[in-house]
């Protein structure tokens, strides 16, 4: 790909493996900076070469730390506007805070657009993210915002073990969720259900119905995120009781907060398969753990925006 010398591409802290994987797709070699902490905290970013003029990508989800990688990407991207760098891309797989783009009560913040204006504040021309939990976001962003998509390496993945198309269906988690399983499903040509839940409080829900049949079929429920995994665990009981073969579940991000990873292990979830927007190193060796890496689209897509070349084929979902 790349490998021209006016593009720079630089690693925070939050996702080092994929950020390497991605320099390796490229062949550009991670740009050699330093982001430590005082003693006191404070985020400290040292830059040891130059950038004056370059295509500048810094690849750092927001994913717990949230504030901490956050903040990091901030102080970089303004040392390296200090620098006199040309186009600064934020390389974010995982835009935290996106959970936050609506007032759902009196005096909510919606801090995914504070985040938005902080980034543009900050000095970034452009944002290369996945599987925002909701499109709208984009529009929070004054700047181009490349929005890519994790279903078609899920589905690539499920071809790859030749499922048959008969025994199958796609599960959407909630009503929200609807689009994006619709089209993973056109993609495997296999039916959709949908639960119906309701969320009595943050993170918890309540599984009401489920509208469609999975009863003897083989189950495959797609969302984009999966944080303490009490949502995820629920629906796919409840699939098993109604009669489903099996259950296959698949999150762009793997959050994996708090007992995550022991209910998952624990549940009659058969695979869970996830993307590595976010380290995945706590669950790569785990057996019920697949994990599939997203670093081939974004080394495109970093060389196509560095060679000022369409993505739409990229961002579109096959």
């Amino acid at each position: 790909m790349s490998g021209g010398n006016n593009i720079k591409l630089f690693a925070g802290n939050s996702n080092k493996p994929l950020a390497q994987e991605i320099s390796r797709l490229l062949n550009v070699p991670l740009g050699d900076i330093v982001a430590g902490r005082f003693a006191d905290g404070e985020i400290n970013v040292t830059i040891n070469e130059t950038v004056r003029g370059c295509d500048c990508f810094i690849v750092q989800s927001t994913s717990t730390p949230v504030n901490d990688n956050l903040m990091e990407l901030l102080v970089i991207c303004d040392a390296l506007k200090r620098a006199s760098s040309g186009m600064v891309t934020a390389v974010m797989p995982y835009f935290g805070y996106a959970r936050q783009d609506r007032k759902s009560k009196s005096r909510d913040p919606i801090s995914a657009k504070l985040v938005a204006n902080l980034m543009t504040v900050a000095g970034v021309d452009r944002v290369l993210t996945m599987d925002l939990h909701v499109p709208q976001v984009e529009g929070f962003f004054d700047i181009p915002v490349n929005h890519l998509f994790g279903n078609p390496i899920f589905a690539e993945y499920f071809k790859s073990i030749n499922i048959n198309e008969h025994e199958y269906v796609a599960v959407s988690p909630d009503i929200g969720s609807v689009n994006r399983v619709r089209k993973f499903a056109q993609i495997l040509n296999i039916p959709i259900a949908i639960i119906d839940k309701r969320r009595p409080e943050a993170n918890q829900s309540e599984v009401l119905n489920i509208v469609g049949r999975v009863k003897n079929k083989k189950v495959i429920m797609i969302d984009d995120i999966v944080d303490t995994a009490g949502t995820l665990v629920n629906a796919a009981t409840v699939m098993k009781e109604k009669g489903a073969l099996e259950v296959r579940t698949c999150c762009t991000h793997a959050v994996l907060s708090g007992p995550a990873i022991e209910r998952i292990e624990n549940s009659c979830i058969d695979e869970m398969v996830v993307l590595d927007t976010i380290c995945t190193d706590r669950v790569k060796d785990n057996p019920k753990f697949t994990v599939l890496s997203v670093a081939d689209i974004l080394a495109q897509a970093i060389d196509r925006i560095h060679k000022n070349t369409s993505i739409s084929k990229l961002y579109t979902q096959k």
